[in-house]
């Protein structure tokens, strides 16, 4: 087995394809198609399904996915260290982000990163919490943003931490309009545009089911801009981290008795980053004043 067929092997799974595989590590098709071929001799297994519309992964192919993940993650770490010497003129570093991150200015800081360090490519990735928490433990991530009402999974390790508040979004004409504070009692049966599948809609539901009061989803979104636009329109109230709320220009309130709220980690896998790119980057996110 050879690094360059499990760079070539990670390449088919990004693109499902060998032809957009062959153009991104820019080799002709006929030679990844072989240096494929030759990884799955040495493995004994076929990694990949071929069809005429896509390529999928077989039951080995995705045995092999986390361990290459981890081995081109240790390489590029490798190769960052040797770039530090050079005062990181070149490098990588792969953060990620949930779409409810309001605590820290994430665009700003790679912007200002950026213009220190110009030869370190950044790759940016938003998800759930369970996807980036796997992608770090599986060394895809350096860094992540992650929303939490409990304490990390052990395997994580904690660099920040702020805590995150939540509002009733409304939209205008509603009876809750005009209020700045709203008891959670109040919004008993009223009908709720979530945000499926997210840890925010898990907090709101047991934050209700605590509390003793009817969350009645009738819509759901899968983005956050979406959900605001959907309470906009009037079909439900929406919970939002009260910075959205505030930004949205809809009429918003104060959730009371309970209040809700979360905490957001900065988290990464190891506490001393191995990545030199990575490490300069944790310094600057933690030692930006908040």
């Amino acid at each position: 087995m050879e690094l360059r067929q499990l760079e070539h092997f990670l390449a088919v799974v990004r693109h499902g394809s060998f032809t957009a595989a062959a153009r991104e590590v820019h080799i002709v098709q006929s030679a990844l198609s072989a240096s494929v071929r030759k990884l799955e001799a040495s493995l004994g297994a076929p990694l990949f399904e071929r069809t005429t519309r896509r390529v999928l992964l077989t039951e080995a192919g995705r045995a092999l996915l986390p361990m290459a993940h981890r081995i081109t993650a240790d390489l590029d770490a490798a190769r960052g260290e040797v770039a530090a010497v050079a005062g990181l003129s070149t490098g990588r570093v792969a953060v990620g982000t949930i779409q409810t991150l309001t605590e820290v200015d994430l665009p700003a800081e790679l912007g200002t990163f950026r213009r220190r360090y110009p030869g370190v490519r950044i790759h940016v990735r938003d998800g759930m919490v369970p996807e980036l928490t796997r992608a770090i433990l599986d060394g895809e991530l350096d860094l992540a943003y992650l929303a939490a009402d409990a304490a990390l999974p052990g395997e994580l390790v904690s660099f920040a931490q702020w805590e995150q508040r939540m509002a009733l979004l409304c939209h205008p004409g509603h009876r809750l309009a005009h209020r700045r504070r709203v008891r959670l009692a109040e919004c008993d049966g009223e009908p709720f545009v979530s945000f499926t599948g997210s840890g925010l809609e898990r907090l709101v539901d047991r934050g209700f089911v605590e509390a003793g009061v009817r969350y009645r989803q009738v819509c759901e979104a899968t983005h956050i801009p979406l959900l605001v636009e959907l309470v906009a329109a009037g079909l439900g109230l929406g919970v939002v981290p009260e910075p959205i709320a505030e930004r949205s220009g809809l009429p918003h309130a104060q959730l009371t008795q309970p209040a809700l709220a979360r905490t957001i980690h900065l988290a990464g896998r190891l506490r001393e980053q191995v990545n030199p790119a990575a490490r300069a980057l944790l310094q600057q996110l933690t030692a930006t004043p908040r």
